[in-house]
């Protein structure tokens, strides 16, 4: 044992288990991103301005660079990629003039159900078997393990 981490058992293997998907979730990303001419971190970037919309936040340049981890340099060569693909948008906050806000354009979200769809529909139907106890503790597991990694 090495920092009280066991190395061996149920654990260890529920954790190579999760390291497993998000490879081969990455993977995916990849091959999308090369299929539409773009890089794993335009395509990482669409997924934190989804998830952003989805939670009716309102995403900004900043707010995009502190989602990736990119100084403003990268970030705006990454906006810059997604707006001359059509996939995003710069649009001025109406209720602030001077801020200005990143838009996914719905044909971003049309390649991505396009591409994605299946791995979705795949994932769900697997999670649809679970019963309310079952999906609870997979949610559980997963908004802790996310919690593990980002704090």
């Amino acid at each position: 044992m090495t920092s009280g981490v066991e190395r061996e058992g149920p654990e260890m293997e529920i954790f190579h288990l999760l390291r497993a998907v998000a490879v081969e979730y990455g993977l995916r990303q990849a091959e999308f991103a090369a299929e539409h001419g773009m890089h794993v971190t335009d395509v990482r970037a669409l997924i934190c301005l989804l998830d952003a919309e989805r939670a009716g936040i309102d995403a900004t340049a900043g707010f995009l660079g502190a989602g990736l981890g990119l100084n403003s340099a990268g970030t705006t060569g990454v906006v810059d990629r997604l707006e001359r693909l059509g996939l995003v948008s710069r649009v001025r906050d109406a209720s602030d003039r001077r801020r200005v806000l990143l838009r996914v354009e719905d044909r971003a979200k049309e390649l991505g159900w396009s591409y994605f769809s299946p791995l979705i529909d795949r994932t769900v139907g697997v999670l649809s078997g679970f019963d309310e106890r079952h999906l609870a503790a997979v949610r559980l597991f997963l908004q802790t393990a996310l919690d593990a990694l980002t704090t």
